[in-house]
């Protein structure tokens, strides 16, 4: 079991978790939106999935040849490529299946979303991975559709100050994770002979410059009280981010959440902050 665990990354759920933001921003938080939004959660999950597994499938051989990589379910071996294939075929089936179910209609706004999530997915897995500035790009739209994904479940707007926070925070983790990429192994990714350190270090701490100028100003619109305590919280939780990847071998934002354990009780610290100030 763990090996298909693997192979559909449970893991790199915890991304998905963004999908609850619109609800909890918008103060909407009810047995039926939850409900909504726990199902919706494992939709774009199941997706996610299917996106995994067919880039793990195209990139089989040069995994192997991956010190970290070759130790993933497909190249090394563990499960074979048409098991993987059919594992995808029933992830995205489950995926819409679902997202059906909860919006009684198979052509609604969230759909749209999940669907742009898959094209945009596939044409970086088949690719766009290897054109440079695209890459950190689409790897930011996938931030970005699953805060409208959840905002469409629930019928919200996401605020124009929200928007950009997301947008800049996925920023500074895909610039900080291709840096990262490129002190290991350069020759691991094709795009990584276009990029240098310096170019990677302006816009990683450029994006997070912003994204604190932005959360700043989203929560000053929110007029809640104690909500601007959170500005310092956010601070010291990216502070511990840049720290650890700058000590750890690994730049997956998600590897280095699980492995730092101060780090992950400082985003839970965080989440449980901001549902008591936003809810009650």
């Amino acid at each position: 079991m763990k090996k298909y665990l693997e192979l559909i990354r449970v893991k790199h759920w915890i991304k998905n978790i963004l999908i609850f933001i619109p609800m909890v921003t918008a103060k909407i938080i009810n047995v039926s939106n939850v409900i909504t939004m726990f199902l919706g959660f494992i939709s774009f999950s199941f997706m996610t999935s299917f996106v995994y597994i067919i880039n793990d499938v195209r990139d089989i051989e040069k995994d192997k040849l991956h010190p970290r990589k070759k130790n993933r379910p497909l190249p090394s071996g563990k499960i074979k490529k048409s098991t993987a294939i059919v594992i995808a075929v029933l992830m995205i089936i489950l995926s819409i299946t679902i997202n059906i179910y909860i919006n009684k209609s198979l052509f609604n706004l969230a759909f749209y979303f999940i669907m742009a999530y898959l094209i945009i997915n596939l044409a970086y897995s088949f690719g766009l991975k290897n054109v440079a500035i695209i890459d950190i790009a689409i790897l930011s739209a996938g931030f970005i559709l699953r805060i409208y994904y959840g905002a469409a479940l629930v019928n919200v707007e996401v605020s124009d100050w929200l928007f950009l926070t997301i947008l800049n925070a996925s920023l500074f983790l895909g610039f900080g994770k291709r840096r990262k990429e490129i002190n290991q192994n350069k020759d691991s990714r094709k795009v990584l002979k276009e990029y240098n350190e310096d170019f990677l270090d302006k816009f990683q701490y450029l994006s997070l410059a912003l994204m604190l100028v932005f959360y700043s100003l989203w929560v000053t619109s929110q007029n809640i009280n104690y909500l601007f305590l959170t500005i310092p919280l956010i601070m010291i939780i990216f502070m511990k981010y840049s720290l650890v990847i700058e000590k750890s071998s690994e730049g997956d934002p998600t590897t280095i959440l699980y492995q730092d354990k101060v780090l992950l009780a400082l985003c839970g610290l965080y989440g449980i902050i901001m549902l008591l100030l936003l809810v009650f």
